[in-house]
C-alpha cells in the first residue's frame, strides 16, 4: 500500500493553498471581456509593475500567451520567427504559430545552457533583398528559464545582447518567461531588469508560483491592446475571471519567496542522486527547480521500468527518453519528501535501504 505521494512530474501539479481558495471565494469580480473585472485589473497592473512594462493581460495558459505574442509581432502571414530548436514554443505548443498564425519557425540550435549563439541568430535573419523568395523575419524568441535544458537561466547580459541585435535589425524580442521568477531568484536580479530588452513577455503563474490557472502577457499598451483582440479570437476572453486572478495574486505575493527553497531542494536531490550507482546527473547544471538525469545502460532499469517502480512507492516523475527522467520541485514538496524520494531511488537501483527507506 502506498503511504505517501510525492509528485515530481512538474511544478504545474500544485494544489491551491488555503489562502488561494479564500481569495477566490472572496474575489470581487465583473466582466473581464468588458474590461471591468477589478481583480483581473489588479493582477494585470501588478504584473506590469513587476516586469517594468506598460500593460498586461491575463490569459488562460502559457501556450496561449506565447501564441498571442508571436501573432501580434508577426501580424502578416508568412512572417518568420527565430527561436531555439529545443524551445517550448517550437516543441510543445502544437505548432500553433504555424497552424493558426501562418508564422514560419526558423530554428537555431540551443546550447546546453539554453542560449543560442548570437552569431547564429544573426545569420538566421533573412536578407530583405530576398523578399520575393524568403519569409520576412520579424521576431526573435528566447526562453527563461529554459525548461528542456534543465531550468537553466539566461543571464541579463545575454538577453541584452539579443535585444540589441533585434533592434539593430528592426526586429522584436519576445521572452517565454514561463519560469522567469525562478530565473530572477536564482540570478539575484529583479524580473524587470531580466526582461528589460524584451518587447513582450509571457509569464506563467501556474508553474513555479503555484497558482491553479493562468499566465500573463506584458508589453506596451499598443501591444496589449492587440493581444486582447487575439485573446478573444482564440477563445481566451473569459467573464468573471477575477476568481482565478485572485489566486494568482496570492501566488505572486506569497510564493515567490518560496522559490529559493525549491532550488535548494532540487540541488539536494540532484546531489543525492549523483551518489547513487547507476544514475548520471550533472549537479552543476541544476540552477533552479528542474533536474534531468540519465540511467546508466549497465543498470537493470530502463526509464519506463524505473518510473513504474517509483510510482508503486508513491513517487511520480516524468520519463523523457528510454534512459532519461525529469524531476521538477515545487513549494509543496518538503525536505522529508526529498529524502524519501532519494531512499526509493537508492533501494530501486542498489537494493540498499536506509533510515528514510521504504
Amino acid at each position: 500500500m502506498i503511504t505517501r505521494t510525492v509528485d515530481l512530474r512538474s511544478d504545474t501539479v500544485t494544489k491551491p493553498t488555503e489562502a488561494m481558495r479564500a481569495a477566490m471565494a472572496a474575489a470581487v469580480v465583473d466582466d473581464d471581456v468588458l474590461h471591468h473585472d477589478p481583480t483581473a485589473l489588479r493582477l494585470e497592473t501588478e504584473m506590469a509593475r513587476i516586469t517594468g512594462k506598460e500593460a498586461a493581460v491575463f490569459v488562460p495558459s502559457g501556450t496561449m500567451g506565447n501564441l498571442i505574442s508571436v501573432l501580434v509581432h508577426c501580424d502578416t502571414r508568412g512572417s518568420e520567427v527565430i527561436l531555439g530548436d529545443n524551445s517550448h514554443i517550437h516543441i510543445y505548443e502544437n505548432g500553433g504559430i504555424s497552424t493558426i498564425g501562418g508564422v514560419h519557425p526558423r530554428t537555431v540550435k540551443n546550447n546546453q545552457d539554453g542560449t543560442m549563439d548570437i552569431d547564429l541568430i544573426e545569420a538566421a535573419i533573412r536578407d530583405p533583398s530576398g523578399v520575393l523568395v524568403y519569409p520576412t523575419t520579424r521576431l526573435i524568441c528566447l526562453e527563461n528559464t529554459h525548461a528542456n535544458h534543465g531550468g537553466r537561466c539566461l543571464s541579463v547580459e545575454y538577453v541584452d545582447k539579443v535585444g540589441e541585435l533585434a533592434k539593430r535589425h528592426g526586429l522584436k524580442l519576445h521572452i517565454d518567461g514561463a519560469r522567469i521568477f525562478n530565473a530572477s531568484v536564482a540570478l539575484g536580479i529583479p524580473v524587470h531588469r531580466l526582461v528589460q530588452a524584451a518587447d513582450s513577455v509571457s509569464v506563467c503563474l501556474s508553474k513555479g508560483l503555484g497558482a491553479p490557472v493562468g499566465s500573463v502577457i506584458v508589453g506596451s499598451k499598443s501591444f496589449i491592446a492587440k493581444a486582447k483582440i487575439l485573446r478573444k479570437t482564440l477563445g481566451g476572453g473569459m467573464r468573471q475571471v477575477g476568481i482565478l486572478c485572485a489566486a494568482a495574486l496570492v501566488a505572486v505575493q506569497e510564493n515567490v519567496v518560496k522559490l529559493e527553497g525549491d532550488h535548494k531542494k532540487a540541488k539536494i536531490l540532484a546531489e543525492g542522486l549523483s551518489l547513487i550507482k547507476g544514475i548520471k546527473v550533472d549537479v552543476a547544471s541544476v540552477e533552479t527547480n528542474i533536474i534531468f538525469f540519465d540511467i546508466e545502460e549497465s543498470s537493470k532499469f530502463t526509464a519506463e521500468k524505473l518510473c513504474k517502480y517509483l510510482e508503486e512507492h508513491g513517487i511520480l516523475v516524468m520519463q523523457e527518453g528510454p534512459l532519461s527522467i525529469r524531476i521538477v520541485l515545487h513549494h509543496q514538496i518538503s525536505e522529508s519528501d526529498v529524502q524519501y524520494t532519494l531512499s526509493c531511488f537508492q533501494h530501486a537501483l542498489t537494493g540498499v535501504q536506509d533510515q528514510n527507506g521504504i
